[in-house]
């Protein structure tokens, strides 16, 4: 039984947008979702059902980090059937061709977590996307003109680093940019063999020092939210 989740059975749909921030899912479900009701205030992580063209979707609120969000996804997989898992989430970025409000599609998430240390000792497990959410996502973006980034992304236990330097050796390697919850996603929906794809938008830059606005990053990352709803 959930203890997280307070929604009754049926009240979540089969695909869920899960945004870091609460607050962020409350304006996805407000902005672009009809018949909308909140099955869920737990804890303030806010959890919605609606309907986008006619389908029904749901977005629910994991909090920050792989711990936050693992406890979300097990509920929604184990106690409400849930089958695809999209996160819809803020990153920054480790390379200088990648912007403000840029989109970055995580094709695989590298980590400095140890939540698979456990797992697959002395052994390394690659966290990927599923490439059938992955081509619909990359498919509609060409189609409506998005332009995207697709590639490795760092999923980091830590917001605020010692060493302000940390990112260079990422980066050198190919990662595109940095958050927080994409490897701990990936892993679950291939424990439990469902669907996951992580759509990012860059919220700031480890390279120019720039970022947006706390207000912009709750309510204005539109086109990612867009990509996400139209490949469910």
């Amino acid at each position: 039984m959930s203890i997280h989740i307070s929604a009754k059975p049926g009240e979540i749909a089969e695909t869920v947008l899960l945004p870091g921030d609460p607050l962020r899912a409350k304006w996805i479900a407000e902005t672009f979702l009809n018949d909308v009701f909140c099955y869920n205030d737990v804890r303030g992580m806010f959890g919605y059902t609606g309907t986008y063209n006619n389908q029904r979707v749901s977005v629910q609120g994991t909090g920050m980090g792989i711990p936050s969000a693992l406890i979300y996804c097990n509920e929604l997989i184990r106690d409400f059937g849930i089958k695809k898992l999209i996160r819809v989430g803020s990153a920054g970025s480790y390379q200088p061709d990648i912007k403000l409000h840029d989109i970055v599609i995580a094709m695989a998430a590298s980590s400095t977590s140890g939540i698979n240390n456990s797992r697959f000792v002395n052994a390394d497990y690659s966290p990927t996307a599923d490439f059938d959410l992955l081509m619909k996502a990359a498919t509609y973006s060409k189609i409506n003109n998005i332009p995207i980034k697709a590639g490795n992304v760092l999923s980091a236990d830590e917001f605020y680093s010692d060493d302000v330097n940390h990112y260079k050796q990422w980066a050198d390697y190919g990662v595109l940019c940095v958050e927080m919850e994409a490897a701990g996603i990936y892993t679950i929906a291939a424990k439990y063999k469902v669907q996951a794809l992580a759509i990012l938008t860059i919220s700031d830059s480890l390279v120019s020092k720039n970022e947006i606005s706390s207000a912009e990053r709750e309510n204005t990352l539109t086109t990612m939210v867009e990509i996400a709803l139209n490949i469910v």
